[in-house]
């Protein structure tokens, strides 16, 4: 029956999305690829979240993306 249960778990479990964040204060983008151009001008690091973490930060996806 356990066995049962972590088979049905691990079957059940989405993979997380990852994006992009140009880590300054004035990002407001998230970007599923790190080449993104929308990232070429960013001046600062470039760091990998999950999508429910740049969402919950107030990010919205890039225009080059959508």
């Amino acid at each position: 029956m356990l066995l049962t249960y972590f088979l049905f778990a691990s079957f059940t479990t989405a993979p997380e999305t990852s994006v992009y964040l140009c880590n300054s204060s004035g990002g407001k983008r998230y970007h599923f690829s790190e080449n993104c151009r929308g990232l070429s001008n960013c001046q600062h690091p470039i760091i990998k979240v999950s999508l429910q973490e740049a969402k919950k930060r107030g990010k919205t996806i890039c225009g080059y993306e959508d």
